[in-house]
């Protein structure tokens, strides 16, 4: 994994409203950005920090989703706008629930980020480039029970709560999880 740029500090103005963001394809310039996203206040729900081995897979994974051109799945960086300032990740891949074949999300937004709407605006946007995919007619995200702010982000983004499931992730680690469900057939679907 090479090493990227020094991401930009947040804006000063992290308390108000994000204007907009813009979704980048996931590039190899973006190791940096995913050790960024690492720390260990943005991984407590998903079992902690992953090693540099890990990342370097990780980082692998996104970069090929990236370049997939089947509609199976993309990654991207946030970038938030006005600014033009990198604030987080996200993406959708190809999953599987209850034997139906589904797009599944997922996302994290650097703490200088968060409070400002970037992550609603960024799945809103990631469910529309899911729909443009056409692979699946689900969105899918199962954040923990116990994380609010994502928990929020499905529920502002438009999606039905289905209940809660039992869930592996990573793998080999349980976890409690809301199964949260967003019709890509329907329109308007915020």
């Amino acid at each position: 994994m090479t090493e990227s740029p020094a991401l930009p500090e947040p804006s000063a103005t992290t308390g108000t409203a994000a204007a907009a963001v813009r979704l980048e394809a996931w590039s190899e310039e973006d190791a940096g950005l995913l050790r960024a996203l690492n720390a260990p206040e943005l991984m407590g729900h998903l079992g902690g920090p992953e090693t540099e081995e890990q990342l370097v897979r990780r980082h692998r994974r996104y970069v090929d989703l990236s370049a997939d051109t089947t509609g199976a799945g993309r990654m991207f960086r946030v970038v938030l706008l006005p600014e033009e300032r990198v604030a987080g990740s996200i993406g959708f891949w190809t999953s599987e629930w209850r034997g139906e074949p589904v797009y599944e999300t997922g996302w994290a937004v650097l703490p200088g980020f968060q409070g400002r709407g970037v992550a609603t605006l960024a799945t809103r946007s990631v469910a529309e480039r899911a729909r443009a995919a056409g692979l699946h007619r689900r969105l899918f995200a199962f954040p923990s029970v116990e994380n609010a702010a994502s928990n929020a982000v499905c529920r502002k983004a438009g999606f039905e709560l289905l209940g809660e499931e039992d869930f592996e992730y990573p793998p080999g680690r349980p976890m409690r999880c809301n199964a949260w469900r967003l019709d890509l057939g329907a329109t308007g679907g915020r």
